[in-house]
């Protein structure tokens, strides 16, 4: 069975955006130092998985990117490119995107269809609504949280929405000069 893996910038207090438009100007920019860790990630991957209101700025803005091999994040966007992508939407009828699909079901059950499917892992990176109610639901298998040297006092937090606690057992942790820590979690079943 495939596993669903989230790589996610956070605060020191836990939050991933703030504002209407989940806002991240205060993500620490270290990406030559994460870039390794990031890109070994989404090579796992061979599916991506996005909720609407990312999906709408997130998908143009790599398929942008991947038209600018000059770009640093060009070695990021091809590996996107590759991967099939899975917008999780209510309110779409179809999809306006190059190979995108679009799962308008059950959350549980789309996510279960997908992790019987045979292929590489697969890969979730927000947008935060979305991301609170996978790990509500106890969907995600890893986490990947790359601690920001920040605290926000206030926005979205990814564990928000449960009802119980969710114990995990820590796989990794490293730390970066820019002050950011990646932690690396597996679920505890």
């Amino acid at each position: 069975m495939r596993k669903l893996k989230l790589q996610m910038q956070i605060s020191l207090d836990g939050f991933n955006s703030i504002g209407t438009n989940d806002e991240q100007k205060w993500v620490t920019w270290a990406w030559n130092e994460i870039k390794q860790d990031v890109l070994n990630l989404a090579n796992s991957c061979d599916t991506e998985l996005i909720g609407r209101k990312l999906a709408v700025d997130y998908i143009p803005f790599w398929a942008d990117t991947l038209t600018q091999p000059e770009s640093i994040m060009y070695e990021a966007a091809k590996i996107k490119a590759g991967q099939k992508k899975i917008v999780f939407t209510k309110t779409l009828d179809k999809s306006i995107w190059e190979n995108t699909e679009l799962a308008k079901g059950n959350l549980i059950d789309e996510i279960t269809k997908l992790k019987n499917k045979s292929g590489k892992d697969i890969i979730v990176y927000g947008g935060s609504s979305f991301v609170a109610d996978l790990v509500k639901e106890n969907l995600i298998d890893e986490f990947y949280l790359f601690v920001n040297p920040v605290a926000l006092g206030q926005g979205i937090p990814i564990f928000g929405k449960i009802k119980e606690w969710q114990q995990l057992k820590l796989i990794k942790s490293k730390a970066f000069e820019s002050g950011i820590i990646l932690l690396h979690y597996e679920r505890k079943i």
